[in-house]
């Protein structure tokens, strides 16, 4: 690997720093030439909280530039620290100051990976409600990572479209709205933005998987509608957009019943998938079947940016952070798909 990969500390309040600790203590080989950008005080603690008899100690090391990762020995935390950071926060409190943070350091890093100085970007969770605190005007990693490459690539933040991905072994999703309430998500089933979302699902697949995607997609109401007893958005907007994908050459099915779809393109034992990803309506309809099947092996991916970034599937957890248990299995597989992504 020619370049580091770079991990944001999260949300010093919640399990970000504790599961960061854990990845590089446990598996060393997956965090090779990875390195984190937080604050030192923060990954020290996050590296005590995990200490348990009969397990090796975390030594953590202050680095000057992301390519000193690349010479560290393993199970080694390296840490670039950021100035002006705020030190260990209380464990599961909102706050500004962490939310702050967090924040400081996706941007720190964004900017790193859109100028090409780290190969990819994974980060860990932050706290919206912290996020807001801290007055930052965007409500998640997805918006203010699509707000710092357009002003990276001096276009408008309309020219510079994102999708969230939720991805595992046996399923992934794409979302047509991400953050928003329920009745906004039923008012961005537009013809536009689902056309959207299935160019950029189908670009974005086509340059993993090297050949075109098979794409299903979901219906927004009951049963896709049932010919428009339930609903019309299936066939004055969804079906019209699958229909001009379709002319376009893309592999795009639908719209099918929601609660049936994930189903048919799940990747199981014995059971091939039909479709290599289904694209959902709202944020809820596509992420409770992949979380469903185990937030330890799912991984969110936006699709649209000049760089890779991945993240585990779960939040900050505060009812737990700071207690050393907290699972590392996502920031594990975001860190392995990172790599998959960035070669």
């Amino acid at each position: 690997m020619s370049a580091a990969i770079a991990i944001t500390q999260g949300d010093p309040a919640g399990i970000g720093p504790e599961i960061v600790a854990k990845a590089f203590r446990d598996a060393p080989g997956e965090l090779r030439g990875c390195f984190v950008v937080g604050d030192v005080a923060t990954l020290r603690r996050a590296a005590q909280c995990i200490e348990r008899p009969g397990l090796p100690s975390l030594p953590v090391a202050q680095i000057a530039s992301p390519a000193e990762a690349l010479q560290l020995p393993p199970r080694c935390m390296p840490v670039l620290a950021l100035p002006g950071l705020p030190g260990p926060q209380p464990w599961g409190r909102v706050g500004a100051e962490a939310g702050r943070a967090a924040a400081e350091c996706v941007v720190w890093a964004a900017r790193a990976a859109l100028r090409g100085e780290v190969a990819a970007l994974v980060t860990a969770p932050l706290h919206k409600e912290a996020l807001s605190a801290a007055g930052v005007d965007f409500p998640g990693h997805t918006e203010l990572l699509q707000a710092e490459a357009a002003r990276h690539q001096g276009v408008p933040l309309a020219a510079m479209p994102v999708r969230m991905m939720l991805a595992n072994d046996e399923l992934r999703t794409v979302l047509v709205s991400i953050h928003v309430s329920l009745r906004d998500a039923i008012e961005a089933v537009t013809p536009g933005n689902v056309a959207q979302t299935l160019a950029i699902t189908h670009a974005a697949l086509l340059r993993t998987l090297g050949r075109a995607p098979r794409i299903g997609v979901a219906g927004l109401n009951p049963h896709a509608g049932e010919g428009g007893l339930f609903g019309s958005e299936e066939l004055q907007v969804i079906a019209p957009a699958i229909a001009a994908a379709r002319a376009q050459g893309m592999d795009v099915h639908g719209p099918f019943a929601p609660d049936t779809v994930f189903m048919r393109a799940r990747h199981a034992p014995g059971h091939p998938g039909e479709f290599d990803v289904v694209v959902a309506m709202y944020h809820d309809q596509g992420l409770i079947p992949v979380k469903y099947l185990g937030v330890d092996k799912g991984v969110n991916v936006t699709l649209g940016l000049p760089l890779t970034r991945t993240s585990p599937d779960h939040g900050t957890a505060f009812d737990i952070a700071g207690q050393g248990i907290a699972d590392a299995g996502s920031l594990v597989e975001a860190v392995r798909m990172a790599r998959q992504l960035s070669v």
